[in-house]
């Protein structure tokens, strides 16, 4: 009988073995952002951005190690505000390394709030790759009573680990809800359910571990993106002129004598603006500077020759994208043509 029951027991060990040895394998990597924020004295609602390791943040999700099998790397240790094109790089050319090991089945991208959304948009226009990208941040530090990291996290792991969601482009998970990146928008300033995607909604939800998908995304992305980072070691100058009432020309002009190579539009309603200022913004246009109208409203499509005859000024409308989404695909494309037809192409379909 004792003999029976060590067979027994052994084979146990060996089939729990096998299937904790079938776990994905999702690399966790790390920028900073106050996912990994600390505050230097408990209950102030100040705090230092990317002051914890990847390893604690991975600590601090209790159960995460039982979706996956985890690795991190810390790419940078910074606040989002500072994100910069040097580490976008560095970023999206690690996760494709990453993604190319056939033993990784997906990647974590931990990140601040600020601009999640623009370095999300990013990646997936650079990214070769099906495997899930999933990026994840928190509004609340690290070390704050009832941080949101942790359960972000978690979830965050779980979609990576998902095969159910390849193919949808680089996602973002947060407060239980399953975004594009190319589609989310960050929308209120300390509210931890701040971000929404205004103009196709949310394409699923995470909820402690469990992932349902809503939809997929029509736009090109990843593996169908025609851009890349093969060869191209800087991204060319371009400036977003927000309007207002009373707007002038000086800012447009301001960054063509900055070297602007494109100027994105942040106008009002319909993606318009003064005369004075879409006078400069022709003036820029003819100089051979790609001019793309977007809008400061939070949603809604700037469509081709509504508020402005687009083909007589030589414009660009930005379709869904807002502004900061805007100005990344025009410099993505503004590394293989200034034909402004062909740029209104990538608009039309990214």
């Amino acid at each position: 009988m004792l003999k029976r029951i060590s067979i027994v027991l052994a084979v146990w060990c060996l089939v729990a073995s096998g299937f904790a040895a079938e776990l994905p394998r999702v690399v966790i990597v790390a920028t900073g952002g106050t996912i990994a924020g600390a505050q230097p004295k408990e209950g102030d609602p100040g705090y230092k951005s990317g002051s914890l390791s990847v390893e604690s943040l991975i600590q601090a999700a209790p159960g995460v190690d039982k979706l996956a099998r985890l690795d991190g790397e810390q790419v940078a240790s910074i606040g989002s505000q500072d994100m910069n094109d040097a580490v976008w790089f560095k970023l999206a050319r690690r996760v494709n390394e990453l993604l190319a090991k056939p033993d990784v089945d997906g990647i974590v991208v931990t990140h601040g709030t600020d601009t999640l959304e623009e370095t999300g948009f990013f990646l997936d226009l650079v990214i070769k790759s099906d495997k899930p990208v999933v990026l994840v941040g928190s509004m609340r530090p690290a070390t704050s009573t009832s941080a949101d990291g942790p359960l972000n996290l978690y979830n965050a792991v779980a979609v990576a680990a998902d095969p159910e969601a390849r193919g949808l482009g680089v996602l973002v998970v947060v407060n239980d809800d399953l975004h594009a990146a190319r589609d989310i928008q960050k929308m209120n300033t300390t509210d931890v359910q701040t971000f929404t995607s205004p103009n196709r909604g949310q394409i699923g939800e995470a909820y402690y571990g469990k992932a349902r998908y809503f939809n997929r995304p029509t736009n090109r992305h990843t593996t169908k993106s025609e851009f890349s980072l093969d060869g191209v070691d800087v991204l060319p100058r371009v400036d977003i002129v927000y309007s207002h009432e009373n707007a002038d020309g000086v800012l447009v002009r301001a960054a063509v004598a900055a070297g602007a190579k494109g100027i994105v539009l942040a106008g009002v309603g319909d993606g318009n603006a003064t005369k004075d200022m879409i006078d400069a913004l022709a003036e820029a246009a003819k100089k051979g500077i790609v001019v793309v109208r977007s809008t400061r409203v939070g949603s809604g499509i700037v469509r081709r020759n509504i508020e402005l005859n687009d083909d007589a000024l030589g414009f660009v409308s930005a379709m869904e994208l807002n502004p900061q989404k805007a100005r990344i695909l025009l410099r993505m494309g503004l590394t293989k043509t200034k034909d402004v037809g062909q740029i209104q192409r990538y608009f039309g379909e990214y």
